[in-house]
């Protein structure tokens, strides 16, 4: 574990995971842990957390961690070196391909989930003193639709609200954002809100979510035509006279034309309805609703980012909103949720490749003014290269060196394999990463850096509604990890610009920050930190939450609530822009490939798992990597419920388990994007994703990807729990989960009870516990069963592998994997899967932060628990972050619906 800091006191820093930007209070518990709980005196969340924030503590520990700089020499192995001998490879290999092939072929890729100091600091090396602007970020994969269609409005990335608006909105409109599940701190205070006031719900989206339950309307239209229902809108809005004309005369320009374009695609109701594939009565209700509610709130996210279209889409919205006047007012605005916990903050310092720094571009005027703000030798003068373009150049042999901080792109970007053989080709490629062991890191990196990670880390983020907040440690670097300012800081120095970064910690580079965003701004930019740019190291340290802008005031500095209530948009002209979007092509399949393939989230896991992978409350919802399919199409693949599909794309395929879905569109399937080839055999969606790219921002269309499924035959299922990292028995397919006192494998293959039973002995030897294993085989039947137990009489392993119709839950055999010992009766019942006290299967989890499972709630009904009030009195299911609420529902549906 890690070492605690001197202090056992609680600290107040921010969780590491969504948007919302959750306030966390983390007292270490003096063994390298710590307890963690919501901070009640922070506005994003008011001392909620989610189940993914609320299991942080299960997180910290250092048995995945990287502990000390390694390096390879050639096809060699990764061995352990000092830092100094790390950092000089770094600088030497930066120099050479510099000096070789020129600034373009050196490159960054970064992360939403690295500080705002470590960002700027990137930044400012690429930049400013490398020369090179292919700076890029996995945030390019998250948010870029919504900056570029800020950036096209209101000539500035900015959101114009605050999540107080969410709380004093008579309508909110949810598209392309299963809320419910990926922000579900943010979704309960809008359902709080419906209780306290009568907020209507409309969600959008083409599959029915757990948010979409919760909707007073759904609208499940067709994938990648959210633009034309907002282009029909604007219509509805026109001839209706619902327009604020007041608002479009003295703060907007384009209007006529941009109206113009949305009568000639959706000219009425009916047009609109026939392109969406919505029903008339349905588009109607929507109109209606939004027409008569001025307090009206549209939340998007990565369904509308996350596609060939997501600027347009982004721009339909606001056109909607700036056509009534409602931004920037109590309770009205577009407000786009972010998906990581500081891809904001990256986007203020200029992480993406086509921004400078604090929210400047390219033009000569910006270059000279950030040129001479750094004293900077070589400042990029245009954009670079964006995320897939940018690995696209790799694989053409253009980019020759990278520096990946903080992210997993073997697993995450579209082409997932092709991302691999790129990165495995380069002439140098450094990793500066806190865990070892990931996809990334298998693609032969010449310098791995070990990076401070959450709960050691010390800076700033910024969440999705502008607010700044600090991240402070509470636990001391674990083995030799340092902050990545700091190694940024070390390679400048060595590559001769030591003064330029000679910061003392992220105080000095938070303010240097603030003070470039202040730098002849003069009200002509929207981020300005001008008031915190003389923060002392103590005000620093103590900062509290903040809004974007912070100006100096009289009494002090000041955030700001919101934006362009009364205009004041930073376009040349100072107007907001109308832009038409695009006339819509619907996504399209292909002969070979009839289905849709649609990627996501869900609900207890984060990114590539990393993280949220080493929690066994959250590893116990979903253990497996699956594919949702609509019945329908199940039935033309012949693929049954639960059964292994295999999809493919043109690009790559899986293995997944399927989940039959009503609530799935017909012709299309739903993959979540976790898992990896470390926690799977086959569940890494991302390597079946398309590379297609919105032609404005950049960002790839995650969302529609042509697909197929067929069955895989796989007559053997079962599972191999163990208390330690073990390799599952060789030749099956498996998915691994964390479990409170080891790790679980989910099996499926071909029957070859001999090949199991030989993996189990030899892992029983090799264990050391070949004198207490035990084993039952029945080769006829396909059946096998073995177990190994401690010398105190734990659980070492267990292994159970049955035909496909007759594998048992492995529910009492997790439960014996908790225990410190078991009972002679237990050991002697191990491989018959009952319990010596008679306890049965109590199924997935349900609610994971308080350890809820689905058994559980089904008898709490049984015995009158009939709403999920009362089920949260009795068991707690649902009364912290929500978003087990859905599923407790759906189950109260199904057991009390009549015979």
């Amino acid at each position: 574990m890690n070492a605690p800091l001197s202090s056992p006191q609680a600290t107040s820093t921010t969780c590491p995971y969504c948007g919302v930007g959750c306030g966390v209070k983390a007292t270490p518990d003096g063994l390298g842990g710590a307890l963690i709980e919501g901070d009640a005196a922070h506005p994003a969340n008011l001392g909620r957390l989610c189940s993914k924030g609320a299991a942080l503590g299960e997180t910290i520990g250092l048995e995945t961690r990287l502990l000390h700089p390694m390096m390879r020499e050639g096809a060699g192995d990764l061995r352990r070196v000092t830092w100094d001998a790390a950092l000089d490879r770094v600088a030497e290999g930066f120099r050479r391909v510099r000096a070789e092939h020129g600034p373009q072929a050196v490159a960054f890729y970064l992360s939403g989930q690295l500080l705002t100091e470590d960002y700027y600091a990137a930044n400012k090396l690429a930049k400013g003193f490398l020369g090179t602007a292919n700076v890029d970020t996995n945030s390019r994969l998250c948010m870029a639709s919504s900056v570029a269609g800020h950036k096209r409005a209101f000539g500035s990335d900015t959101v114009p609200g605050s999540y107080e608006d969410l709380e004093t909105a008579d309508l909110i409109v949810l598209t392309g954002s299963n809320t419910a599940w990926c922000h579900p701190v943010l979704f309960r205070r809008m359902v709080a809100a419906r209780q306290a006031r009568g907020t209507k719900f409309v969600v959008i989206d083409p599959r029915r979510t757990a948010t979409a339950d919760e909707a007073d309307l759904f609208l499940p239209l067709a994938h990648g035509t959210d633009a034309v229902l907002f282009s029909g809108l604007l219509v509805h809005l026109a001839d209706t006279g619902a327009l604020d004309e007041a608002f479009i005369a003295q703060h907007t320009e384009g209007f006529a034309d941009t109206l113009a374009a949305a009568r000639e695609e959706t000219p009425d109701l009916a047009a609109t309805a026939r392109i969406t594939g919505l029903a008339e009565a349905d588009v109607a209700h929507f109109f209606a609703l939004f027409r008569a509610t001025e307090r009206a709130v549209t939340c998007y996210s990565q369904g509308v980012n996350q596609s060939l279209r997501g600027t347009d889409k982004v721009n339909a919205i606001l056109n909607c909103h700036l056509a009534t006047g409602r931004i920037g007012r109590e309770g009205m605005g577009p407000f786009s949720l972010t998906g990581q916990p500081n891809a904001m903050g990256g986007r203020e310092v200029g992480g993406l490749a086509n921004q400078l720094a604090a929210h400047m571009g390219f033009s000569p005027a910006e270059v000279d003014r950030v040129r001479r703000f750094w004293g900077a030798p070589h400042v990029a003068q245009a954009e670079g290269l964006k995320a897939v373009d940018m690995f696209a150049a790799m694989e053409r042999g253009e980019i020759k060196a990278l520096w990946v901080m903080g992210t997993n792109p073997a697993v995450s970007l579209p082409r997932a394999d092709a991302a691999r053989r790129a990165m495995a080709g380069l002439d140098l490629f450094v990793l500066s990463e806190n865990v070892l062991g990931t996809d990334t890191t298998g693609c032969s990196p010449h310098v791995l850096l070990p990076a401070a990670a959450w709960g050691e880390k010390d800076g700033t983020v910024t969440n999705s509604e502008r607010r700044i907040s600090r991240q402070r440690p509470f636990l001391a670097p674990a083995g030799e990890a340092k902050p990545d300012w700091w190694a940024l800081a070390q390679v400048a120095r060595r590559l001769g610009h030591g003064e330029a970064f000679d910061w003392r910690g992220p105080a000095d580079i938070f303010r240097e920050h603030a003070a470039l965003s202040a730098f002849e701004n003069n009200g002509t930019r929207d981020f300005d930190l001008s008031g915190l740019a003389d923060l002392t190291d103590a005000a620093y340290e103590t900062l509290a939450p903040v809004q974007w802008p912070v100006r100096t005031a009289s009494d002090g500095p000041h955030g700001t609530e919101r934006l362009f209530g009364t205009g004041g948009f930073f376009t040349a002209s100072r107007r907001a822009r109308f832009v038409a979007p695009a006339p819509v092509t619907p996504a399209a399949t292909a002969e070979d490939f009839p289905l849709l393939l649609n990627t996501g989230r869900i609900r207890d896991q984060w990114h590539t798992m990393t993280r949220t992978g080493l929690s066994p409350r959250l590893g116990s919802h979903i253990p497996a990597p699956f594919v949702s399919v609509h019945p329908d199409d199940a039935r033309v693949a012949g693929l049954t419920d639960g059964a292994l599909a295999q999809a493919e794309t043109a690009h790559g395929r899986a293995v997944l388990e399927v989940r039959l879905d009503d609530g799935q569109r017909p012709g299309t399937v739903f993959a979540p994007i976790h898992w990896s080839a470390t926690n799977s055999s086959g569940g890494r969606v991302g390597a079946l994703v398309h590379p297609l790219t919105d032609p404005v921002s950049g960002q790839p269309d995650l969302k529609a990807t042509p697909a197929r499924l067929a069955p895989v035959d796989a007559p053997a299922r079962g599972f191999l729990l163990a208390s330690s990292r073990v390799s599952p028995p060789p030749g099956l397919g498996f998915a691994r989960a964390r479990l409170e006192g080891g790790h679980g494998w989910r099996l499926a293959g071909s029957v070859d009870v001999s090949a199991w039973a030989a993996y189990a002995q030899a892992l029983a030897e090799d264990l050391g516990l070949a004198g207490s294993f035990c084993d039952m085989a029945d080769t006829a039947g396909g059946h096998y069963r073995a177990a190994a137990f401690t010398a105190s009489g734990a659980l070492a392993f267990a292994l159970v592998l049955a035909p496909e119709a007759e594998v048992p839950a492995w529910d009492v055999w997790v439960q014996r994997l908790a225990r410190d010992t078991l009972t002679e009766d237990d050991r002697r019942l191990v491989l018959s899967g009952r319990a010596s006290d008679g306890a049965a299967a109590c199924g997935p989890l349900v609610c994971a932060c308080f350890g809820v499972p689905r058994g559980a709630i089904a008898q709490a009904i049984r015995e009158g628990a009939h709403d999920a009030a009362a089920i949260g009195a009795r068991l707690k299911a649902g009364t912290n972050c929500g978003s087990c609420l859905p599923e407790l529902k759906a189950l109260l549906g199904d057991m009390l619906a009549p015979a």
